[in-house]
């Protein structure tokens, strides 16, 4: 390991000596001068007051065992209560090295314990090589930390660029069947306000509900499938017409399944879900696969609600706009399937939240 040289800008912080002898203290630091910045200090209480006010500004601390007011055990206690021994070298240079003192300042956390008088070049090396460690263990926390900083930064830049992906396949399907691409982001909004602020989100974290939101937007993502004529149709569809535009939901999930880097990642098992059963219904009327009941999953019965509230409450190629409160009437009744009672009283207790969506 490299040591130090005389007036080498590199040098670490300061070097406090403590101790209640001034010959110590010059003996020390006409050894520590020309590598650190020195300061003093007469006894434990005025060190640890010095440390405590800006440890950060030290490389070591040079400690006396006996001293007034305070002694350097009890120095060496205070900060390892403050937990400052792992941050900073401590050394104790003592002629009161017995056993009994090393025994308890280790266990306190010197580093070492260095016996008067002192053998100038043997003190220099010991302390010299500690700091020298301490600080290389500073400068790669500190590679790491930048490290970890800019790998965090490209994670977001990817998950925004994903993101980005996402709303702009959905929102591009929903111009397909000419809608106007804030309807994915209603669902969005809708479904994590349902999620958030009603217990229907139970048991989900916050990390769940953003995932869940963000799949939500994907429900409709297998009407690419969907022949235009049948897609923006805008009269009744025939039983042969509807059956088709039925599959939307198994395309729409094998669609997801196919794409290899959303298989990567916790978004898709909502997504997939999302995207075959939000037309599942409560009482087992729904499409495809005629799940009724909690069969169906949270986040699923969430969106489907979602999507019939803002399909109601705007203009469609298939039918205008009904009012509020008849799409609430609709809601209620069951015109639209049959949603759960509990997901239905999530919905009524934050409605008027849900409404503020369509005034921004």
């Amino acid at each position: 390991m490299d040591m130090l040289s005389p007036g080498d800008v590199s040098a670490p912080g300061s070097l406090l000596i403590v101790d209640d002898d001034a010959i110590n203290r010059a003996i020390l630091d006409n050894l520590f001068a020309p590598f650190y910045p020195i300061e003093e200090a007469e006894d434990g209480d005025e060190g640890l007051a010095r440390i405590l006010a800006r440890p950060e500004r030290f490389c070591a601390v040079l400690l006396d065992v006996v001293m007034p007011r305070m002694s350097g055990l009890e120095v060496l206690e205070r900060l390892r209560e403050s937990a400052l021994t792992e941050k900073l070298p401590v050394f104790l240079i003592t002629a009161e090295a017995s056993d009994e003192n090393m025994r308890r300042a280790y266990d306190l956390g010197v580093m070492d314990v260095i016996s008067k008088p002192v053998v100038p070049y043997i003190v220099l090396k010991r302390v010299q090589s500690v700091i020298e460690l301490f600080q290389a263990r500073k400068r790669l926390r500190r590679t790491v930390k930048s490290q970890q900083t800019e790998l965090l930064a490209q994670a977001e830049k990817i998950i925004r660029l994903n993101q980005g992906m996402i709303e702009a396949l959905s929102t591009a399907i929903e111009f397909r069947s000419e809608e106007s691409g804030d309807h994915v982001r209603r669902i969005h909004d809708i479904t994590w306000n349902l999620l958030t602020y009603t217990p229907l989100g139970d048991g989900l974290d916050d990390e769940a509900i953003h995932q869940i939101a963000l799949a939500s937007i994907m429900h409709d993502v297998g009407k690419i499938a969907i022949p235009d004529a049948i897609l923006n149709k805008p009269g009744k569809l025939t039983a042969e017409e509807y059956a088709i535009m039925k599959t939307h939901t198994t395309q729409g999930a094998l669609l997801l399944e196919r794409i290899p880097q959303l298989r990567e990642t916790g978004l898709y098992a909502y997504a997939a879900d999302i995207a075959r059963h939000h037309h599942e219904r409560w009482d087992g009327r729904g499409y495809p696969d005629g799940l009724r009941g909690d069969e169906i999953s949270v986040w699923a019965q969430a969106v489907s609600l979602a999507d019939v509230y803002d399909a109601l409450i705007n203009k469609r190629v298939y039918k205008a706009a009904f009012s509020r409160e008849r799409a609430l009437e609709m809601i209620r009744n069951g015109d639209c399937g049959v949603f759960g009672p509990r997901l239905l009283d999530c919905f009524f207790a934050v409605e008027e939240r849900l409404f503020s969506l369509y005034r921004r």
